[in-house]
């Protein structure tokens, strides 16, 4: 009977305790421990969390045996609400060394949450030899080369010669990083290219994506390239000295990440070309370097004329391609022509598709003698690389008729090659020329004697004192010392002032002006030279000349501006406040000092 109580006895206190246990689950309060890794070396940390969904109080934490405290308890409390429903958690972080290699158990704590005391689980750590890299964390270094990169994107890396290649620099920075500035530290030089570069006026970023991964994207330069020569050709590469806030594992009181600024140095890296050679097969004698996709006209400006007058033969090549890197053909005239030395006309674009627009030849042609000259037609060669081959434009023939002029005798006129024309042996050559001058006498009115003479002669006496005057006034103006000073310094002031509102939109010329005019208009009120210049000095002279704060701190803003826009980029809105900015605040000087 004994027994059979003991056996009951067992089984209900079981029973109990498993009730409260289910009770204790399903009152919806949770406490754990968590760790950051169960296996770490001796040379690493361990970050340990205590996490409860429930306020709670008396807080145990365990003795942390094989284990040194570096940091903690840290407390996170995060309380919000989702769709009417309350959301708490509150943690309790430590950050742990080992002191030794080896197997540890870091023991339960214990907290008490509504009366209750909650228990966590213990967690076993193997502690094992030192690893190379602590906690497998990244350096700074780490972080900037996996979330900032420079990428030389080249449009044809198989081109042929005088083939376009675009190549567009581009800054990518993942969202986990942020860019504070940027300055180019080598600029490539691009040998054995012909190269044009497009300005970059606006850094606008964009949303990219870099071998599957989501960056913001920059361009920073872009530049057109016709390589000179074939085979392998290096494009040098560009760098940038980057400043850029980079996260650390460290959390300021409230839980957020902590950044910290570091510099690094970007490459672009060295891209290689491969050019190939033109083909010789198919290759015009005549051909003269022309490679893209071109049209081939010759045009006159007259077809009927006299002689003696003069008409425009103009070869024009038109099209895209390396329009300023071969030879127009030229014409060849009936030596009967005469033909002046050809102005070449130029009217082309460099985009990121390389070279468009038109090159002319304009020759001045004067017939000499009544009759008909052809103008032969002539070849234009270039190559395609689209097709692959080679293409021949001829132009058509052009007849030009000279009605009026005298005929071409050739026993009264002496004809000279090369298209070099003659003297004509006429007895006519020379009735331009007047031979009456129609000269009338001078008469009697001298001016020796006269009323004019005499007044001429005593204008010196009447001079004398006003050049006493004149230099009595400008000893007394040289003699001012400070006064010219004043003067030649507002003089600058407006001159730069006037070359800064000139500049805008260009960032460097226009600060460069805007701080020159802040720089003399100050020698000229405050009476300072250039060596006492410093933001301090300034701002203790304008207090002791009582200048309103609203207005010392505007000016001194402005030489700030002048200094930052050296190293960060700045925008046409922004240069034009800092102009406005600049006259208003010279304007409020002016009447406080």
């Amino acid at each position: 009977m004994y027994l059979h109580l003991r056996k009951y006895g067992f089984l209900f206190t079981i029973s109990f305790l498993s009730f409260m246990g289910l009770a204790q689950e399903n009152d919806g309060v949770t406490f754990e421990m968590k760790v950051s890794k169960e296996k770490l070396g001796v040379n690493e940390r361990l970050r340990v969390d205590f996490t409860m969904n429930k306020d709670g109080d008396n807080f145990t934490p365990p003795d942390f045996k094989g284990f040194r405290v570096l940091m903690g308890p840290s407390q996170y409390i995060s309380n919000s609400w989702i769709n009417g429903k309350r959301s708490f958690s509150k943690t309790y972080t430590y950050t742990l060394a080992p002191t030794a290699q080896g197997k540890f158990t870091i023991n339960q704590s214990t907290v008490v949450i509504g009366g209750k005391t909650y228990k966590s689980l213990p967690v076993t750590i193997e502690v094992t030899s030192a690893v190379d890299k602590p906690n497998g964390e990244k350096t700074v270094d780490d972080i900037a080369d996996e979330n900032l990169h420079l990428v030389a994107e080249v449009s044809k890396t198989n081109p042929y010669l005088n083939e376009a290649v675009t190549v567009v620099y581009k800054l990518y920075v993942s969202p986990a990083i942020s860019v504070s500035q940027f300055n180019p530290v080598d600029n490539p030089k691009y040998n054995n290219f012909w190269s044009q570069d497009i300005p970059v006026t606006k850094y606008n970023t964009q949303n990219s994506t870099y071998k599957g991964k989501q960056y913001r994207s920059i361009v920073l330069k872009r530049v057109v390239l016709y390589p000179q020569k074939s085979g392998k050709l290096e494009i040098e590469p560009l760098s940038l000295d980057v400043t850029l806030e980079v996260p650390t594992n460290k959390r300021d009181f409230f839980g957020g990440r902590i950044y910290t600024q570091t510099n690094k140095v970007v490459s672009a890296g060295r891209r290689t070309l491969n050019v190939k050679a033109l083909p010789t097969e198919g290759k015009p004698a005549n051909f003269g370097g022309a490679v893209g996709n071109f049209e081939f006209n010759v045009t006159t400006s007259k077809a009927k004329l006299n002689a003696s007058e003069s008409l425009q033969a103009k070869v024009e090549v038109s099209g895209k391609g390396n329009l300023k890197l071969f030879q127009l053909p030229e014409l060849n005239l009936p030596g009967s022509l005469e033909v002046y030395d050809p102005e070449f006309k130029e009217n082309v674009r460099t985009t990121l598709s390389g070279m468009q627009g038109k090159v002319s030849n304009s020759y001045t042609v004067v017939p000499s003698f009544k009759g008909k000259y052809p103008i032969p037609s002539i070849d234009f060669s270039y190559f395609n690389p689209s097709t692959k081959k080679y293409v021949r434009l001829t132009s058509d023939e052009i007849m030009v008729n000279v009605i009026e002029g005298p005929s071409n005798n050739t026993s009264n006129s002496t004809i000279v090659s090369n298209n070099k024309q003659m003297v004509i042996t006429t007895g006519d050559q020379f009735n331009f020329i007047k031979l009456n001058p129609n000269l009338t006498a001078i008469g009697l009115d001298h001016f020796l004697g006269s009323t004019r003479f005499y007044l001429w002669l005593l204008l010196p006496l009447l001079l004398i004192p006003l050049a006493i005057l004149f230099r009595k006034k400008r000893e007394a103006i040289a003699g001012d010392v400070v006064g010219n000073r004043i003067k030649r310094a507002n003089k600058l002031a407006r001159k730069y002032l006037s070359n800064a509102k000139k500049a805008l939109g260009n960032k460097d010329a226009f600060y460069v002006a805007l701080e020159k005019a802040l720089h003399n208009y100050l020698k000229a009120k405050l009476k300072i030279e250039t060596s006492e210049f410093s933001k301090d000095k300034i701002t203790e002279l304008l207090e002791e000349k009582q200048v309103d704060d609203t207005t010392k701190d505007a000016f001194i803003g402005l030489l700030k501006n002048c200094e930052m826009a050296r190293y960060s980029p700045f925008s046409d809105v922004q240069m034009k406040q800092d102009y406005n900015k600049a006259s208003e605040v010279i304007s409020y000087l002016d009447k406080q000092l």
